[in-house]
C-alpha cells in the first residue's frame, strides 16, 4: 500500500514539472500564464513564442504522462488500477502544480501520454478524430475536448467498463472543467484559431 502511495505522490509531482513555464522563462525570461491565452500548456507556448518551443512542450508533457503510467506498473506490477490513477495524478500535477500556485494548464497533452499509455487504440481513435477536427476547424480547444470525450466512448466500446474507462472519464471531466472558458469562446465565436497572431 505504502508503494503504491508513493507513486500516486511520484506522479503528482512529477506532473507539477511545467515545462510550459520553465521554457518561457528559460528562452524569454517571461511567465507564459501572463501572456497569450494565459494557459500554461503546448498551445499558448506555441502561439506566444513559436513552433519549436511549442512542440518541445507538446511533446514533454505527453512524455510526463507516459512515465507515470510506467512509475504505477513498476511500483506494484500486482495492482490493475494504480496506473490509470498514477496518470490521474500526473494530470492532477499539470492542472494544479504545486511548485506554480496551483496555476498550470489544461492536461490535455498529457492526457495524451497516459491514454496512449493505458488504452493505445481508444486513444489513438480518439486522437485521428481530434485532428481531424482541428485540421477542419483550426480550435485547437475543440479538437482537445473532442479527444476527451471520445477516448472515453471508445474505451467503453473496445475495452469495457474498468479502471481504465472510469479514469478516462475523470480525465474527461477535468478537460471540460478546464475548457470552460474556451468553451464560452467557441459558442460566441471569438476563440483563437490555430496560427491566429500572437496575443
Amino acid at each position: 500500500m505504502l508503494t503504491s502511495i508513493l507513486a500516486i505522490a511520484a506522479s503528482y509531482l512529477l506532473g507539477s514539472v511545467s515545462f510550459s513555464i520553465l521554457i518561457a522563462r528559460y528562452i524569454k525570461g517571461i511567465d507564459i500564464r501572463q501572456h497569450g491565452s494565459g494557459n500554461a500548456g503546448a498551445t499558448n507556448t506555441l502561439r506566444v513564442l513559436g513552433k519549436g518551443p511549442g512542440i518541445l512542450v507538446f511533446a514533454l508533457d505527453i512524455l510526463k504522462g507516459i512515465a507515470a503510467v510506467w512509475i504505477g506498473r513498476f511500483a506494484a506490477p500486482d495492482v490493475d488500477w494504480l496506473p490509470a490513477v498514477c496518470g490521474l495524478a500526473v494530470i492532477a500535477g499539470h492542472n494544479w502544480p504545486i511548485y506554480f500556485r496551483f496555476k498550470g494548464g489544461k492536461g490535455i497533452a498529457t492526457a495524451i501520454g497516459v491514454m496512449v499509455s493505458l488504452a493505445f487504440l481508444p486513444a489513438l481513435y480518439a486522437g485521428l478524430i481530434a485532428i481531424l477536427v482541428i485540421v477542419i476547424t483550426r480550435y485547437v480547444s475543440l479538437g482537445s475536448l473532442v479527444f476527451a470525450l471520445l477516448t472515453p466512448l471508445s474505451i467503453l466500446l473496445l475495452i469495457g467498463l474498468g479502471p481504465i474507462f472510469w479514469i478516462s472519464f475523470v480525465l474527461c471531466v477535468f478537460a471540460f472543467i478546464r475548457h470552460r472558458t474556451n468553451l464560452v469562446k467557441l459558442f460566441k465565436g471569438t476563440e483563437n484559431k490555430l496560427g491566429s497572431k500572437k496575443e
